[in-house]
């Protein structure tokens, strides 16, 4: 059963540009050899890294878009773990957060719905009739 992953991945900045092609082209035929899909590749370009990692203070993020199955997707994250360049990289399952933010949608717009509907026109409040108070009997003064 293919599910969809984003892969994100940094890559040591002071890697060439062809040898970033290169290593993207061996992870995307890591996934096709393997029976998924590789939907789109995204180069974020370099960063800053919020802390040192291997020493590196900014790197070259890379996103892949995935579908595939959960074996398929351990062993690119095997790859990536063994892969020098690579100094950092997380793997998210995107079908279930898709599936989450459609259920958020959905009821935000039957939501809107009720809300667009006009309300019924309210019962007339019939009116107590008001009754004075009556002033206070003052007390009499001592002498």
């Amino acid at each position: 059963m293919n599910r969809t992953y984003e892969v994100m991945f940094i890559v040591r900045p002071d890697i060439q540009d062809e040898e970033l092609d290169k290593l993207i082209e061996g992870f995307k035929g890591t996934v096709t050899n393997g029976g998924g899909e590789v939907t789109s590749v995204e180069k974020l370009g370099r960063r800053k890294l919020a802390y040192l990692v291997k020493k590196f203070s900014d790197g070259i993020y890379v996103l892949l878009h995935v579908a595939a199955d959960g074996k398929l997707v351990a062993e690119l994250e095997r790859r990536l773990r063994v892969t020098e360049p690579v100094i950092k990289f997380i793997t998210v399952r995107m079908d279930e957060e898709e599936k989450r933010l459609a259920k958020v949608k959905a009821l935000r717009d039957s939501k809107q719905k009720r809300s667009a509907m006009p309300a019924a026109a309210p019962a007339a409040v019939v009116a107590a009739p008001i009754v004075p108070e009556a002033p206070a009997e003052a007390a009499p003064a001592s002498a």
